[in-house]
C-alpha cells in the first residue's frame, strides 16, 4: 500500500479547482487532473483518504474512455506523464498513475444519471408514487430489482457540501436546451448499456452511475470519470438477490459504515477506522483488477 494523498500542493503550477475528489490545475491549453485518495460520502469529504483510490479512478476511467471512444468523444489528451508540460516534471512521482492531461470543455451544469437497478434515492422516491424524476415505473418491484430498460434520471450539479437534486427531463431541457438535453441522453444511455454488458461478463452489475460531458466547438463530449466506483454502484453479480441491499465494490460499504453511526452527514465527516479504510481500499482495488484485468501493482 503506497502512501495515501489527500491532496496535492504543486507550486509551480496553477491550481483552479479542488473538488471532493480532484485537484485541477491550469496548464494554459489544457488542464492536469489528478485523482487525490480524499473520499466523500453523503457529500462530505471524509478526514481520512483510502490509500490509492485515486489511481484506482484513474485508472477505471482510462480503461472505460478507451472502449467508450467508438460511441462519444472524451477530454483525454495523455496519460503519460513524460508527455507532459515541463513545468509538471518537478512533479512526477505524485501525477503517475493518478492523472490525466485533459482538454478544457464548457461541463454541462447537470449531471447525467442512468439507472438500471432500482437502489439508492429512486428506491425511495418509487416507494413513494411509482416514480423516478417524473418517469413512471411498472407496479410491484422490489429493492434492487433490474429495471425492465435502463432509465435516463439527472440532477442539478452543486458546490461542494451541498446535495445534488434530482430533477426531471425538462427541467434539464431549461438548463442546456432541448438539443443539447437529448444528445446528453442518448449518449449517457448507449455508454451504459455497453459498460453493463462488458461488466456482467467479468462478474460486475453496475446498477446506476452518473456522467459528466462538456462542450467543446458546440460538441458534446464525455468529461470527468467514467463507470468508477465512486461514480457508479458496482454489485457482485455472483450474490445478486432482490429484495433489499447488495453487496457492493465501491462506496456503499463506506456509506453503511456511516448509517451505523450518530452522525448528521455534515461536516466535519467521522474519523474512519483502520479496517473500514482497509476495507474500503481493497473493494476499489477488485473492481479495477475484475474489469480491467490489471491491478497496475496494488
Amino acid at each position: 500500500m503506497s502512501h495515501a494523498v489527500q491532496k496535492t500542493d504543486f507550486p509551480a503550477l496553477d491550481l483552479v479547482q479542488r473538488g471532493k475528489v480532484r485537484d485541477m490545475y491550469d496548464l494554459g491549453d489544457a488542464y492536469l487532473m489528478v485523482a487525490t485518495d480524499r473520499m466523500s460520502a453523503f457529500d462530505v469529504v471524509m478526514p481520512d483518504p483510502i490509500p490509492d483510490k485515486g489511481i484506482v479512478l484513474t485508472q477505471i476511467s482510462l480503461f472505460w474512455f478507451g472502449i467508450m471512444a467508438s460511441i462519444v468523444e472524451n477530454h483525454v489528451i495523455t496519460e503519460d506523464i513524460d508527455q507532459y508540460p515541463d513545468a509538471c516534471r518537478p512533479y512526477q512521482a505524485d501525477l503517475r498513475d493518478r492523472s490525466i492531461l485533459i482538454r478544457k470543455t464548457e461541463p454541462l451544469p447537470v449531471e447525467c444519471v442512468v439507472r438500471g437497478y432500482i437502489t439508492g434515492s429512486g428506491w425511495k422516491s418509487y416507494q413513494r408514487d411509482g416514480s423516478v424524476c417524473g418517469i413512471q415505473l411498472p407496479q410491484g418491484l422490489v429493492e434492487s430489482d433490474q429495471l425492465p430498460e435502463p432509465i435516463f434520471t439527472p440532477s442539478t450539479k452543486e458546490e461542494q457540501g451541498k446535495h445534488d437534486v434530482n430533477i426531471d427531463y425538462a427541467e434539464m431541457v431549461n438548463r442546456v436546451g432541448a438539443a443539447v438535453a437529448e444528445k446528453a441522453r442518448d449518449l449517457s444511455l448507449a455508454i451504459y448499456k455497453k459498460g453493463a454488458q462488458i461488466a456482467a461478463e467479468k462478474g460486475i452489475l453496475i446498477a446506476d452511475t452518473k456522467f459528466e460531458f462538456g462542450l467543446v466547438d458546440g460538441q458534446l463530449i464525455l468529461i470527468d470519470e467514467v463507470l468508477t466506483p465512486d461514480s457508479s454502484r458496482f454489485w457482485p453479480k455472483a450474490t445478486y438477490q432482490p429484495g433489499g441491499a447488495q453487496k457492493s465494490f465501491d462506496k456503499q460499504y463506506l456509506r453503511d459504515y456511516l448509517l451505523t453511526l450518530d452522525w448528521d452527514k455534515t461536516p466535519p465527516g467521522p474519523t474512519l477506522p483502520q479496517a473500514v479504510i482497509e476495507n474500503t481500499r481493497a473493494k476499489y482495488v477488485e473492481a479495477l483488477t475484475l474489469l480491467s484485468g490489471d491491478s497496475h501493482g496494488l
